[in-house]
């Protein structure tokens, strides 16, 4: 289980809207200035980030709690996200290839490009109702495993984006 220490900001019934801190391991490595995640993370900030968990406990606003996710289904849903898309491109671009040498005897940059592009598209249409279908299932849903002791108390940066989720 993959655990991170969050605070309570809204109850929706059996879920509550927790917010924990963004943050990166990128302080701690050596390869710190010329690494692309590093310049990813410098953008993005430490601001706050917002989700809808599972409440088995019963937290209250402004509770400090932890949150857990399962490690199996954070891999599956990885490479769900990275693989599927990328294979399905790769796949249709080989067959727009192929249809092209069939066809007029040699290999066309534009089919392959638009066989990548149709491979790209369904593979992001399977994504939506693959997760579509686990947030329906409660799969690979955070949940509240526990309060957090008060000696962990976290604080939080206002992130002026999430203003309106509230």
């Amino acid at each position: 289980m993959i655990e991170e220490t969050a605070r309570v900001v809204a109850i929706e019934g059996e879920y509550a809207r927790v917010e924990t801190q963004r943050k990166s391991t990128c302080e701690s490595c050596s390869l710190n200035k010329g690494c692309g995640t590093a310049v990813v993370s410098k953008a993005l900030g430490r601001a706050a980030v917002q989700l809808r968990a599972i409440n088995h406990i019963d937290a209250r606003v402004d509770q400090q709690v932890v949150i857990g996710i399962d490690e199996r289904w954070l891999l599956k849903s990885s490479f769900a996200v990275y693989i599927v898309p990328l294979l399905l491109m790769l796949l249709c671009a080989g067959i727009g290839e192929m249809m092209a040498v069939r066809w007029w005897g040699t290999a066309s940059e534009g089919t392959t490009i638009l066989g990548a592009a149709v491979g790209l598209f369904v593979g992001f249409a399977w994504l939506r109702r693959y997760t579509q279908k686990l947030r329906r299932r409660n799969l690979c849903q955070p949940e509240i495993l526990r309060s957090a002791p008060n000696e962990a108390r976290v604080e939080f940066k206002h992130n002026s984006a999430l203003k309106g989720q509230e």
